[in-house]
């Protein structure tokens, strides 16, 4: 077990790797839980990769159709259509050709931890690693504190596993956890990839995704913001990318 709080110490005292080291030959498949997650956790990583260039598959795992239940402008569909083009502004702000941005359109909350849509997805997705020549696979930290980033960790951990192929974890909410909370989790080990380059162009794409900032979806008081403390984490001249 070890606390939070020294888990993001240790996180922010990874060596700083090249691009290379962290994702190996070919280039890689990122998977994200929702759309903006992409950008929040590995936007430095998508632009770093395609200014190579070696342009990432970016896949979005849920269709992001639960940021704001109570919105009569916005009902689910319409949601799901406007998140789906935030998210292709931002990763073409990161330069990404849109070809490799896949959208699976799982239900928002509810993608699967196990059973047969779990094992369909990994099917899919060393479907994927294989046609596009992926040597890494990234997703969420397993321990970030929601249901679809935990799915999406356990899918790349087992498509890493049929493909064989490297999977790397990088966090998004764990960056919010409690410094005092106890985790069950060794020393971290893994690397920070240096994006100073790219911090301006992935600023641009985090507001892009406009919807997670209530500038769009004004009718639903309940809806979903992306906190300021999370953003000041996430905005910085590194990435962490972890050891499953």
């Amino acid at each position: 077990m070890i606390t939070a709080g020294r888990l993001h110490e240790l996180w922010q005292e990874l060596p700083i790797a090249s691009l290379h080291e962290i994702i190996g030959e070919g280039t890689c498949l990122i998977l994200a839980p929702h759309p903006d997650d992409e950008t929040l956790g590995c936007g430095g990583l998508i632009a770093t990769c395609c200014a190579v260039p070696r342009p990432p598959l970016v896949i979005i795992l849920t269709d992001g159709g639960g940021s704001h239940p109570n919105s009569q402008l916005y009902p689910a569909s319409r949601l799901i259509a406007l998140r789906e083009r935030e998210a292709t502004e931002a990763v073409g702000i990161l330069g990404l050709p849109i070809e490799r941005l896949i959208f699976l359109r799982e239900p928002d909350t509810k993608a699967p931890h196990g059973g047969p849509i779990f094992e369909t997805i990994v099917d899919r997705l060393a479907g994927y690693v294989r046609s596009f020549g992926c040597s890494t696979i990234l997703a969420p930290w397993r321990h970030d504190p929601h249901c679809d980033h935990q799915a999406a960790s356990r899918i790349a951990c087992e498509t890493a596993r049929v493909t064989g192929i490297r999977a790397l974890a990088y966090p998004v909410w764990g960056w919010t956890i409690s410094t005092t909370i106890a985790i069950d989790a060794t020393e971290p080990r893994g690397w920070r990839l240096d994006v100073t380059p790219h911090l301006p162009a992935k600023r641009r794409a985090i507001a892009a995704h406009a919807s997670q900032f209530g500038r769009r979806v004004t009718d639903d008081p309940t809806g979903f913001v992306l906190p300021e403390t999370l953003l000041q984490v996430l905005v910085k001249p590194w990435e962490t990318f972890l050891v499953p």
